[in-house]
């Protein structure tokens, strides 16, 4: 994993104190938002906890007093040199910490209205997501500041920075800002998936609401490399599940969004009549690609209906089919 980076800053050509200005004011934006996710780890030792014990949850990836609400105490007592007496002190520290468990409705309206909310390119894609998704932050070429990092897992060898250079010249940006925006981990399989993804959680918290997108490109395809027929198949959608679990506590508590690709494989009841298609999502995602057409279907979402948008990929990456 690389070491802890900041975003790269371009010097700017005029206006400097202006730039300044928006530079504390962003940042104060990010503060008062990230005040709202989560609260560091360290803050159990007003309740008690020893640094040696934060140090040991910090290690397991633990950084946040909301991801030690999220573990169970079986999970806690897996990490090196806790006790069962330890975990309750920890686990009741993390109670103190944070208050009554019960929050007004409006206070989570509050909360939600600051969930980082980033366009996919596409308009039609936007829409099937709730409605053209504005910017927390805004991108302009001459302020670097305006670029979050964005953290990517590779698990098939297919990143390729030119294509980046290419969504980059779309959009207007400097592409050498955003090649040095984005860190890339290759993971060989999937233990070690899981491993970068538990390491990024870490780094999230060091960077302090710095990152925005966590991208892992695909998230199957080492699990079916690792755990291949149908003997080992509940073992793979039980390792799968923890890690979408920890997937999406790490978007909750880090305030990060995660975009995660899936593969489609072929259904061998397919050649029957009367089923209309024979592709199958792996993992429990819809893709069906029509020509240069894709589709992508909602299921399942708490506030959306169920819808589909189309949409195509070129060089500069989602974008809206126009006809």
């Amino acid at each position: 994993m690389p070491s802890k980076r900041e975003p790269s800053v371009v010097p700017s050509t005029s206006g400097s104190i202006n730039d300044d200005d928006d530079a504390v004011n962003l940042q104060q934006e990010t503060d008062q938002e990230q005040a709202l996710f989560y609260t560091e780890v360290d803050e159990l030792q007003m309740h008690g906890i020893g640094v040696a014990d934060i140090t040991k949850l910090k290690a397991a990836g633990v950084c946040t007093v909301r991801g030690v609400q999220m573990m169970t105490k079986k999970a806690l007592l897996k990490i090196k040199g806790l006790s069962e007496t330890k975990v309750d002190k920890i686990k009741e520290a993390a109670i103190k910490s944070q208050g009554p468990g019960f929050v007004t409705a409006k206070e989570i309206a509050v909360q939600r209205e600051k969930v980082v909310k980033i366009s996919t390119g596409s308009k039609q894609l936007d829409v099937l997501l709730g409605g053209k998704i504005p910017a927390v932050f805004v991108f302009t070429p001459q302020k670097a500041y305006s670029y979050p990092p964005t953290a990517y897992i590779d698990t098939e060898g297919t990143f390729r920075p030119d294509r980046i250079v290419s969504i980059a010249d779309r959009f207007g940006v400097d592409p050498e800002i955003v090649l040095d925006n984005i860190v890339v981990a290759r993971a060989w399989n999937s233990d070690q998936q899981m491993d970068l993804i538990s390491e990024l959680a870490a780094h999230f918290a060091e960077q302090k609401g710095v990152y925005r997108l966590l991208v892992i490109d695909s998230i199957i395809s080492l699990f079916r490399c690792d755990y291949s027929g149908r003997g080992e198949l509940a073992d793979r959608q039980q390792k799968l599940n923890q890690m979408l679990s920890r997937l999406t506590k790490i978007s909750e508590e880090y305030n990060i969004a995660v975009f995660l690709t899936n593969q489609v494989s072929s259904d061998p009841g397919g050649g029957m009549t009367f089923v209309a298609d024979p592709k199958k999502p792996v993992g429990g995602h819809v893709l069906v690609c029509r020509g240069e057409e894709r589709v992508a279907k909602l299921f399942d979402s708490p506030d959306m209906p169920e819808s589909e948008a189309s949409y195509a990929i070129n060089s500069g990456g989602i974008v809206d089919i126009t006809f």
